[in-house]
């Protein structure tokens, strides 16, 4: 499990003085695989204690443990360097092996136990993914109706319950009217998960089941050309698409 994966889980347990910490991590990725906790603490302006407590809060026993994680990661590919085809490639498949990686039977628990499983998309690419949600399932019966908006959701939370099932796709995770939406669902104790763009955010956080994805720009235009640059979005088809395969196996071993 990635640490932005790990600091989401624990989002909820951390102060201020913590999120200085990460803040400080996150902007100093590299350096922070390095560097002592006694370093660390003066660069955040605290104490080592503090950030002994900041990492156990996250499971880790301290430091040291947190440092490992951040080295056993893989450094972010930069991509647009070269040939565009071979990247691409070499991207397809780190995706593949991420996502063949994951454990589904959290997420496949939820759908196979929920009364009805409801889907809300942030935008088009997403509605997509949705949609794709909606044609692997339908072959066993599990139905998924995606809300379209603001009123459908407000007409709908009413009659949910704790047996009901929601799924979030979303890019940031922070976009606000799915943060409201979530947090409502919360309150109501009703289960959701959320597919978001591997980073910490408010609606993986706030979510029963968090699946993270990782999509990636690619340069196929001149550094001048104001083309927007190609982002391949296929992390999210293939989770979606490996999270049915998982959930028929799960099926199998019940």
């Amino acid at each position: 499990m990635r640490l932005e994966e790990i600091v989401n889980r624990h989002l909820q347990e951390l102060g201020e003085t913590d999120l200085a910490i990460w803040k400080y991590i996150l902007q100093h990725r590299k350096e922070t695989r390095h560097i002592s906790i006694h370093e660390l603490a003066k660069a955040c302006a605290v104490s080592s204690t503090t950030v002994v407590r900041f990492s156990q809060k996250l499971g880790f026993d301290g430091f040291g443990d947190l440092k490992a994680v951040l080295k056993l990661e893989d450094a972010p590919m930069a991509y647009g360097q070269g040939d565009v085809l071979q990247e691409l490639q070499e991207f397809y498949s780190q995706t593949a092996d991420k996502v063949f990686q994951r454990n589904f039977d959290s997420a496949s628990r939820l759908i196979h136990e929920a009364n009805r499983v409801f889907a809300f998309a942030s935008g088009y690419v997403q509605s997509n993914v949705v949609q794709e949600l909606k044609r692997l399932f339908f072959y066993d019966h599990v139905f998924i109706y995606e809300v379209a908006g603001l009123e459908e959701f407000h007409a709908l939370v009413r009659t949910l319950t704790k047996d009901d099932l929601f799924l979030f796709v979303s890019l940031s995770g922070e976009t606000p009217l799915v943060v409201d939406f979530a947090r409502q669902l919360r309150l109501r104790d009703v289960p959701f998960i959320s597919i978001t763009k591997l980073h910490d955010n408010t609606l993986a956080s706030l979510s029963t089941v968090n699946l993270y994805v990782s999509p990636a720009q690619f340069s196929l235009y001149d550094e001048n050309d104001e083309h927007t640059a190609f982002q391949s979005m296929l992390p999210y088809f293939m989770l979606v698409e490996v999270l049915y395969v998982q959930y028929r196996m799960y099926l199998q071993r019940k």
